[in-house]
């Protein structure tokens, strides 16, 4: 098989990043309130007067790689974070030594960088059907990608400057204490702020003074950041695998890329009819909900977590069915469930095989010393990762944990290699040379996330990092893969290429 996906990284990000776990995708332990808590709660206060429209929107955590927490609002602060954490209004999202993307409902994304802070104080749909998000920056750096979508509103505030972003915009705001550069990378932008509205194009870059009112001064490029690669192959990738037409006409679209990218459907028709949508890596013994953890929003109870780098929709819409002989897998249909998904699966498949180990949520809320993220580990995932030799092995029931996001190509090639002999591999190697590592050859992980959940693929995983082009040779040769962004046994990353819009 061939494949061709072409991913640029820098260096200096894959320093930044060196040491991520292998299993960001996966639930992670709740981190203790850090030292600066009391000042990131009180460094912005949501501007945003008192509303009564719906606050019911399906905003979500969509990548979480190395040290990301968020306030849920649940009075704990900040905790440890996974994919596919709802996101809802009041909440805020911190980075450390890693990075974050939120995606709502449209498509539209904003990608937080490390060390980096940001709250989301307006989540609301309005009465027509519109949806108005609102995000603070309150420091570090941040993407902001929107569709082409009419009626919706977004504002990004950073200081005293408010940005109402029409659709089809992709701007870059980056502060430090005592300035602000916004960046268009495109569409046209206007400013708001105490001394007037500046408007500013595309490929410019104003900055703006965050001690003191004042013009901002407008540079006619834009420079580049370590992340900006990174922000370009997620723009591409949700481009390139946001087709819905295997979903019909189903009102509820939202992160079919992941689906679209990491499963296929297959027919069905033995079991109850039609299709089902399996991910790839999977056999007959895989369980949906093996793994995962429960979070609780004040608002809804505990809401069910899936782990899994497509394990959004899937455990919000549709059913999952178990056929005979081939396993579990899922049916769009019916209506959206949002935080209250805890009753989502019905307790028999299709074929009426019994949901033996079906979790099932704490019955209390968290007490004061408990965290508000329970992990469920009825099974272990055995996740798919970087192996020996400068290989990268998926494993068979991994249902794409460690799969570095679109940066591999056609994953169904490899997936049934993987159902043949329960794992197979592909050899990679950095910049044109086989096996040089950020960080000296075979440059092991000491660090982590402090995750939990499933297990780690074992000792051939070893976790290591790399910069610039990863090439694979591919089981035919000659197709191209990432390590992403110089993460560690490919947790997740950036994938597809492609120029900035």
């Amino acid at each position: 098989m061939k494949t061709s996906s072409a991913i640029s990284t820098t260096a200096m990000l894959a320093f930044m990043l060196f040491g991520l776990s292998s299993r960001a995708q996966e639930p992670v332990a709740p981190a203790a309130p850090s030292s600066d808590e009391a000042a990131t709660t009180t460094s912005s206060e949501p501007s945003v007067p008192v509303s009564t429209n719906s606050k019911v929107r399906i905003v979500r955590l969509s990548e979480v790689k190395g040290e990301v927490e968020l306030d849920r609002t649940t009075g704990k602060g900040f905790e440890g974070a996974m994919a596919n954490l709802p996101v809802t209004e009041g909440a805020r999202l911190k980075t450390g030594n890693g990075v974050a993307e939120v995606e709502f409902e449209d498509n539209s994304t904003i990608r937080v960088a490390p060390n980096s802070l940001v709250e989301f104080p307006r989540l609301e749909l309005l009465p027509s059907g519109a949806k108005a998000s609102g995000i603070n920056v309150i420091q570090g750096l941040v993407y902001v990608s929107l569709v082409n979508t009419k009626g919706n509103e977004f504002s990004v505030k950073f200081g005293q400057q408010t940005i109402n972003l029409p659709p089809d915009s992709h701007i870059r705001v980056q502060l430090t204490p005592t300035e602000a550069n916004m960046a268009v990378l495109h569409g046209d932008v206007q400013v708001e702020q105490p001394s007037g509205n500046t408007t500013v194009g595309k490929n410019k870059t104003a900055t703006f003074n965050l001690t003191a009112p004042s013009e901002p001064t407008i540079a006619k490029s834009v420079a580049d950041q370590p992340t900006d690669s990174w922000d370009k192959d997620a723009v591409q990738y949700h481009k390139s695998y946001a087709n819905a037409s295997s979903f019909g006409n189903s009102p509820y679209a939202y992160g079919i890329n992941d689906m679209n990218y990491y499963g296929s459907f297959i027919n069905a028709s033995g079991c109850g009819g039609g299709s089902m949508w399996r991910p790839y890596f999977t056999s007959a013994s895989w369980d949906p909900f093996g793994s995962g953890a429960w979070a609780y929003y004040p608002s809804a109870g505990y809401s069910w977590v899936s782990p899994y780098p497509w394990g959004w929709t899937p455990y919000h819409y549709g059913s999952w069915a178990f056929c005979q002989g081939v396993g579990w897998g899922w049916r769009p249909g019916g209506n959206w469930i949002g935080l209250a998904n805890n009753s989502f699966v019905s307790p028999t498949g299709t074929s009426g095989t019994a949901f033996p180990n079906r979790p099932r949520p704490p019955i209390h809320p968290p007490t004061s010393v408990q965290s508000s993220l329970v992990p469920v580990n009825l099974k272990t995932v055995p996740a798919s990762g970087l192996g020996p030799h400068d290989t990268f092995v998926f494993r068979s029931n991994s249902a794409g944990m460690g799969v570095p996001r679109g940066s591999l190509g056609k994953l169904n090639s490899f997936s049934g290699q993987t159902a043949q002999h329960g794992m197979t591999s592909t050899p990679v190697y950095s910049g044109g040379q086989r096996g040089e590592a950020v960080g000296g050859p075979r440059a092991g992980n000491g660090a982590g996330n402090g995750s939990f959940g499933p297990a780690s693929a074992g000792p051939a995983a070893s976790n290591r990092s790399y910069s610039g082009n990863v090439q694979s040779a591919g089981p035919a040769g000659g197709s191209h893969v990432s390590a992403p962004m110089g993460s560690s046994a490919g947790a997740g990353g950036a994938g597809g290429g492609g120029g900035r819009r």
